[in-house]
This record gives structure tokens, sequence and C-alpha cells, in this order.
């Protein structure tokens, strides 16, 4: 039998080590994808928090479809779509980047990259750069994200040739 499943089906019941569980089974996965979006450590904290929260105050309409993944990054894009509607209206000084380099490597040449992919994943139009963080970051197959963003396999696909062709560009123009 499937673990979510099980899961939930002890949160439902309020089961508290369910719900323990259930958090360490995906809060790095979230905590990640929230990171690749907002690019500051304490906001994904709070947005990966903000998800597991909106989750557990849902679940008593939530009906398992073996999809759970899925659904909690649909609760986490909402909220970092959200997070990034208020970020744009920050002037660029405002803005406070977390960059934590890479162990083994040149910390400023780290740094600067880590800068240029995230400015350029900043100017790409929020479908691409969804797409992009899904499939590169997130490492979840086309069909995946189809079922999370809730569109078609062809229009990921498109989105995702749209975003390499973009994000190419932007990044040979620095």
């Amino acid at each position: 039998m499937d673990t979510d499943f099980l899961l939930i089906f002890k949160m439902k019941q309020g089961n508290e080590d369910a719900f323990e569980l259930f958090v360490r089974k995906y809060y790095e996965e979230i905590l990640r994808y929230c990171s690749y979006h907002c690019f500051d450590a304490e906001y994904a904290k709070d947005l990966t928090q903000e998800t597991f929260l909106k989750f557990f105050t849902n679940l008593s309409e939530y009906h398992y479809k073996g999809k759970t993944k899925n659904y909690l990054y649909t609760i986490a894009g909402n909220l970092c779509k959200n997070f990034y509607k208020k970020k744009k209206d920050l002037p660029m000084e405002e803005e406070d980047w977390e960059i934590v380099a890479e162990p083994g490597n040149n910390p400023m040449n780290t740094v600067l990259d880590k800068v240029m992919v995230e400015a350029a994943l900043n100017k790409l139009p929020e479908e691409l750069r969804e797409v992009v963080i899904l499939y590169y970051f997130q490492e979840l197959k086309l069909l995946e994200i189809a079922s999370v963003l809730k569109i078609g396999l062809s229009l990921v696909k498109y989105r995702l040739g749209q975003a390499r062709k973009q994000l190419r560009g932007l990044l040979e123009q620095n």
C-alpha cells in the first residue's frame, strides 16, 4: 500500500507522528522548489511552512489520488506566484538574496554564476520560469510538470523549449 495514502489516512485521524513523517518526507523538495522561486532562504522557509500549513488546513477536504507531491507543488507554486507578484513591487536594492557558495568551487565564480542564472530566470515570463524550475531544479518528468501545472504535455515541451532559448540569449548577453 502507498505510504502517502497511509500517512494521509492517519493524519485525518489526528495522528501527530503521521504529520511529522509527512513533513519530513516532502520538506526538502518543497523548500528547494520555493528557494528557486524567491532566491531568499528565509522567505523560502516561510513559503514551505505555509505550503504545509495550507495542506493540513484543508486536509479534511483532500481526496487522495496518488499525486500528493504534485498537489504540494501546486500549493507551493501558487504561494510563490503571490510572493513574486509582491516582490516585483520592490526596488532592486531592497531585495536581499542569500547566496551560498558550494564547497570545492571558487566561491566568487559560484556567486557570480548563481546571480547570473537568478537574474536570467527572473527575466523569464512566469509560465516559462515555472517549467524551468520544475524540470531542471526539481527534476520532475514532463508528464509530472503537466499534471502540476494542469496543462498539456505539448505545452510543457513548448514552454521548456522557449525557456531554453530565452535563457540562452539572456545568459549570452551577460
